[in-house]
């Protein structure tokens, strides 16, 4: 069996060592969602499950303050689409869960994890509305798993974009940076498909009349029912047109290295 960080991929036998000898197990959380014409709608949870391996394997390889890392099943579903950071949970493709829902999933996951052993864990977020119902979902089970005698269990929450670093967003975004909320399919999300998922992006299809108009332009509150017209055409929130596999690896390697210190931070 080939060595690999993905649990799914370990026999129970290597999976049960690893946890013996106290390794980090990551939860990728992401979402099945609308990205425009360009992309598949497995991005969120794609992406985050790509870069949960990425970081595992650079934690697994240092020779410094070495951690072995294992990357969990991710949850491919996440908390309804927002319309000023996803497009919104009305337009077909966006297959959404409810928060309660998402917090009982969170909870359940990281409860058995907990109950099998694993002691430091990490919940990588790659859905941009997911992250309170996660946190919320990660605090119940800690309460649980006290109520078992485990209370020595440590969880991290964290979204992989928040360690791409001032330097890099002013290196890759020369024109001006539009923030995270409106990187909906824009050029992070596209730029590391390209790199990880190549096969999934068709980037002659940004040049459609669809993507005219971007950034969005939206309200600073929201509203219900939703307002269809609010959401750009193309369901994207800023333009995908700048994106490359270049910039995916910049994107990838930065989140990654700051990603291992703050974990390394927490769990070393």
């Amino acid at each position: 069996m080939k060595p690999t960080v993905y649990m799914e991929e370990m026999d129970a036998f290597t999976y049960r060592e690893k946890l013996k000898r106290d390794a980090v197990v990551f939860v990728p959380v992401g979402a099945l969602e609308q990205h425009g014409s360009h992309m598949a709608m497995c991005v969120d949870a794609a992406l985050t499950k790509a870069m949960a391996g990425a970081t595992a394997r650079a934690l697994t390889d240092s020779d410094e303050d070495a951690l072995e890392g294992i990357v969990a099943a991710p949850i491919n579903y996440g908390y309804r689409s927002q319309q000023r950071s996803g497009g919104g949970f009305h337009l077909s493709g966006t297959t959404s869960l409810r928060g309660s829902t998402l917090i009982a999933l969170a909870r359940d996951i990281v409860f058995s994890l907990v109950r099998q052993g694993a002691r430091k864990i990490v919940l990588m977020n790659g859905h941009y509305e997911n992250y309170q119902f996660v946190f919320e979902g990660a605090q119940l089970a800690l309460e649980d798993a006290r109520k078992e005698g485990a209370g020595d269990a440590r969880i991290q929450l964290l979204s992989y974009w928040d360690f791409v670093d001032d330097a890099t967003i002013a290196k890759l975004y020369p024109d001006g940076f539009t923030g995270w909320d409106l990187e909906h399919a824009g050029v992070m999300e596209t730029s590391l498909m390209l790199l990880f998922y190549p096969d999934l992006v068709d980037m002659g299809k940004v040049d459609d009349p669809l993507y005219e108009g971007l950034p969005a332009e939206l309200p600073n509150y929201d509203v219900l029912p939703i307002v269809a017209d609010y959401t750009p055409p193309s369901g994207c929130l800023s333009s995908p047109g700048a994106s490359s596999r270049e910039k995916g690896v910049v994107l990838r390697d930065t989140a990654v290295r700051n990603m291992v210190d703050a974990i390394r931070a927490e769990f070393a």
